[in-house]
């Protein structure tokens, strides 16, 4: 073969072959399955809020299905100014943050890639997100009295959401540091819920023990 025919040869992979990055794409759609499934199951708990508020507000006698105990209780959470922060109530918020993480969970199962500032705007998001959520675990459990339990079904999800999303990007960027956080991701959540447990144990023991 000439050196003009090995010029002329194709590409052993073409630089449009979807084979290139094929591990790339499946770790994308991964990641975009469950920031579909975390966000939904997040908007579900959100709207459950949102309805169960509405109701209370139509009628004051009301008690929500999460109503199951003393200690885990949504009505004696929602009558409270920390339940409306901002002016409005709280599952507000959650209705519209969650359902643009679904948004782009969905967009990233098509193998669309967002852009570096969409994956850092929804790092911010997150975090301050779950940010708010450790100001309500903390209202909740020092000043509320009670847990709200579909607000802990938001607790749950918000937190592998908010870390997911901030170490993806930081790991993408060549940090060490981020690679090496994204690789024990699921220890930290765990951690995390480990330790939401373990103060609402000691919280509320005066309650559990009872149930013994």
């Amino acid at each position: 073969m000439s050196h003009a025919d090995l010029q002329d040869a194709p590409a052993e992979h073409p630089p449009d072959d979807p084979g290139v990055d094929e591990g790339s794409a499946r770790r994308l759609r991964w990641h975009g399955l469950q920031l579909t499934v975390l966000g939904a199951v997040g908007l579900g708990a959100a709207f459950a809020l949102t309805t169960d508020r509405i109701k209370l507000l139509q009628d004051p006698d009301f008690r929500p299905s999460c109503d199951l105990n003393p200690v885990l209780s949504c009505g004696s959470v929602m009558v409270t100014d920390q339940a409306s922060v901002l002016g409005f109530p709280n599952p507000l918020i959650g209705l519209m943050a969650f359902a643009a993480v679904v948004a782009l969970g969905v967009v990233q199962l098509t193998g669309t890639r967002p852009s570096r500032l969409v994956q850092w705007g929804l790092a911010a998001g997150a975090l301050a997100g779950w940010g708010f959520v450790h100001w309500l675990a903390f209202q909740s459990l020092y000043r509320i009295g009670a847990l709200c339990p579909w607000c802990l079904v938001v607790w749950s999800v918000t937190a592998p959401i908010a870390i997911w999303s901030v170490l993806r990007p930081w790991r993408d960027s060549g940090s060490r540091v981020g690679a090496a956080l994204w690789s024990v991701r699921w220890s930290l959540v765990v951690v995390w819920y480990l330790v939401v447990v373990v103060l609402a144990l000691v919280q509320f023991w005066s309650y559990w023990r009872t149930l013994l």
